[in-house]
């Protein structure tokens, strides 16, 4: 039996499938909640410009994809495509995957522009930023519009040390829009044992100098803001203003609690991580989601009870292990997937290569994160850690 042409299976398409003009599917759409608009063209044509609220499904993976992007076979679709024959083939395949309501637009995506219908044109990551993110892009929970997030997003980086240098080289990496470097110290030659993002010839330059330059090297389409100074209750409202993310990367107590009451004051999620030794732990403190840092550590301890980062030391690629937890729960939190650190602490120990989960509650009584309570002010704890 001879096989069908290319123009005998357009014709049959023609007269099986239903077709609706553009007019008709405005009409449609404005009238009717249950309707799926898919665009069957590449991945090109529909940054180009689509139909609003379209999926963008094209013809070369539908039948791979079609059970994930419409997972009801008799809800009703509109299928289209430039100029309304793809949609036509598009429409035959779905049938025969079992969908049972399905139109193709005569006239395509053309027809529906030239009539002056409604056009979404979404902002699109540039060629250059597709091929370096390629393989972000092939992850459905990642995929262009969360790249896209990512680009937006302005995350704060407290400290360009042991835990700020991991967690920032990976947010860099992974197309973060715009990283803020909090640090006032300079390089030192015994910052270079777990701090990789100084070089031995950046030995006295300020840290935050030389993290800008380490990581537009690596990312040069992302933007670095260096803020060279202290973190005290004076400036913090000012630096945290603006962005959406803070990493606590810091090493002392008085900034560890500031960072806090301040995340807590405007609401801004606190990716945590600390070192000591061979033990690390990292959590997220996001007041209104969970508890804060003063709900598992009210006060900070005592002076004799905090020794110096000097006198305790660190293995230096621990650092390296925390702040890539960190760097991954800023993304989750961008994205808005997964299960986030939130009341749960992780905690590492390196000699044990052990991980574990403690449970973090709430405070309901916290002045700082508990419900209703007035913002108390920021307090100024003497220094700890060698500060």
């Amino acid at each position: 039996m001879a096989g069908k042409s290319y123009d005998e299976l357009l014709a049959e398409y023609r007269e099986s499938i239903p077709e609706m003009d553009p007019e008709q599917v405005e009409e449609t759409l404005d009238k009717e909640a249950d309707v799926t608009v898919v665009d069957v063209r590449e991945s090109d044509e529909y940054r180009a410009g689509h139909l609003p609220g379209a999926v963008q499904l094209s013809r070369g993976f539908l039948e791979m994809q079609a059970a994930k992007k419409l997972p009801e076979q008799d809800a009703r679709i509109i299928a289209y495509c430039a100029g309304g024959v793809r949609s036509l083939f598009a429409a035959n395949s779905l049938r025969v995957l079992g969908y049972t309501n399905v139109t193709s637009m005569k006239g395509g995506f053309t027809r529906w522009k030239q009539n002056g219908h409604p056009v979404d044109v979404p902002e699109a990551l540039s060629d250059q930023e597709r091929e370096r993110y390629a393989r972000h892009l092939s992850i459905d929970e990642v995929g262009e519009a969360g790249q896209l997030l990512m680009k937006k997003a302005k995350v704060l980086c407290i400290g360009a040390g042991g835990l700020g240098s991991p967690a920032a080289f990976y947010l860099a990496a992974a197309g973060i829009g715009t990283l803020g470097i909090v640090d006032y110290d300079v390089v030192d030659l015994t910052n270079l044992q777990r701090q990789i993002l100084h070089t031995n010839a950046r030995v006295g330059d300020p840290k935050t100098d030389s993290a800008k330059d380490t990581l537009l090297a690596l990312n040069p389409d992302i933007e670095i803001v260096t803020h060279n100074e202290r973190v005290h209750s004076t400036n913090v409202d000012e630096l945290f203003e603006g962005y959406d993310i803070i990493v606590d990367g810091c090493d002392n107590f008085p900034t560890r609690y500031l960072v806090n009451d301040a995340c807590c004051k405007h609401g801004i999620p606190n990716v945590h991580g600390s070192i000591y030794r061979f033990e690390g732990q990292a959590t997220v403190f996001w007041p209104g989601k969970g508890p804060c840092y003063r709900c598992l550590f009210p006060e900070p301890p005592p002076p004799e009870m905090a020794p110096s980062c000097a006198e305790a030391g660190v293995l230096g690629v621990l650092p390296g292990v925390i702040g890539v937890l960190e760097a991954i729960e800023v993304i989750k939190i961008i994205l808005g997937k997964g299960d986030l650190l939130t009341g749960r602490l992780l905690t590492y120990d390196a000699l044990e290569a052990r991980f574990r989960e403690l449970k973090i509650q709430a405070d309901p009584d916290c002045n700082y994160c508990g419900e209703g309570k007035e913002f108390p002010g920021y307090t100024d704890y003497a220094h700890f850690c060698g500060v």
